[in-house]
């Protein structure tokens, strides 16, 4: 027999189990289906860490969603009970020439996101650990920090099943035909719902080739988590904050050791293509020998630190960085949500509140969110 839902949504990341949440709430019943399991390992919202901070250039849309999604974080998490966000602070690094993170300062303001301006001498005194010769300035976004990614996203999936989600772990085969769509069919059978909700990230241009292969870009990521030095608290917060390079080439980006799992560092540029199936994550000598190189420059001290840990995940692109989410142009009742594009995360429950006020209440659409804006040429915009 097959269970009908007034709503399907495929992929339990942070964009499914935060959209779950909030049709849920609406009283409608709800089914949740993954194919490896909540923040599994192949995932793009597993891992320990993500930095949420409101700065994105002179970006107001994303810097509104991230200032709005702060508190709806802070808010689930005093609700189950745990401690999932760090409030490290987020540090801008900066030059005379960089245009990109001098605008967002003006966006941070009329937003009331709290921040603080650094001279250099200022951000060489508080923070000795690293060494930028080119920085002249820098921006600490004092409220922003961390979300502990995996836990997150496996205490929303626990809290929506508590609140009635039905959350199954299968393997969903892609659609066929066109119309009103009244069934989808998995390795567990048959799902039946009135409204199907794709938030599955890397896998939404396997589901839809026709429609999304040419247009979303995935691509592998290196990640490290290095071993500071016995007794050295000079890697932890309130010592380090988060912090980024925007104008320094492949944007190098830092999380302080939280839950002594070392300092997480890595680099915000967008790797080869890349397989979330198949694919082999483990770390190349090439890569290590790029960090090395990094390290010895400007973070001297971590130059000969152990790697304690290394992760491969994977960004799914947008040509741009925007999001994606609108309707199935072929399909009446179903909605694709995804193109996280490295940067999505933080805006979960943002991402939710949208997706179900465009289908629980007709609410405006944001043009850029839109299929027709996705294109074939990968010219990134939105970091």
């Amino acid at each position: 027999m097959v269970r009908t839902y007034d709503f399907a949504v495929i992929g339990a990341g942070v964009f499914g189990a935060w959209t779950a949440q909030y049709l849920q709430r609406s009283g409608a019943r709800v089914a949740l289906i993954d194919s490896y399991g909540a923040a599994n390992g192949r995932a793009s919202s597993s891992g320990e860490t993500r930095v949420i901070r409101a700065g994105y250039g002179p970006d107001e849309l994303y810097t509104r969603w991230a200032a709005r999604s702060l508190p709806l974080w802070c808010e689930f998490f005093d609700r189950v009970g745990l401690r999932l966000f760090h409030g490290t602070g987020v540090l801008w690094l900066s030059t005379d020439e960089d245009s990109y993170t001098k605008q967002l300062v003006d966006v941070l303001g009329n937003n009331e996101v709290p921040f603080e301006k650094l001279s250099a001498d200022e951000i060489r005194k508080r923070y000795p650990q690293f060494v930028f010769e080119d920085v002249t300035w820098g921006l600490l976004e004092t409220r922003s920090g961390l979300l502990m990614a995996r836990q997150a996203v496996q205490a929303l999936v626990k809290d929506a099943v508590r609140n009635g989600v039905d959350y199954r772990m299968a393997s969903v085969l892609a659609p066929e035909g066109s119309g009103a769509l009244s069934q989808i069919k998995t390795t567990t059978g048959a799902v039946s719902a009135a409204t199907f909700v794709f938030a599955c990230g890397p896998w939404l241009p396997t589901l839809f080739p026709e429609l999304l292969a040419q247009r979303f870009f995935v691509s592998r990521q290196d990640v490290f988590f290095l071993g500071p030095p016995p007794g050295n608290t000079g890697y932890r917060s309130p010592q380090m904050p988060a912090w980024l390079h925007h104008g320094y080439p492949g944007i190098p980006y830092a999380l302080p050791d939280i839950e002594s799992r070392g300092l997480k560092i890595a680099f915000d540029q967008h790797g080869p293509a890349f397989d979330p199936d198949t694919a082999n994550r483990v770390v190349q000598p090439a890569a290590i020998e790029h960090l090395r190189g990094f390290l010895k420059k400007h973070l001297p001290a971590m130059y000969d630190a152990p790697i304690l840990e290394t992760r491969v995940c994977q960004y799914e692109n947008t040509s741009n960085g925007d999001f994606l989410i609108d309707r199935h142009p072929d399909f009446e009742n179903v909605w694709i949500v995804g193109g996280g594009s490295g940067h999505g995360f933080k805006h979960g429950p943002a991402v939710a509140d949208y997706v179900s006020a465009r289908i629980l209440r007709n609410a405006p659409a944001e043009s850029r969110f839109s299929l027709a804006t996705k294109q074939t040429v990968q010219m990134r915009a939105v970091y």
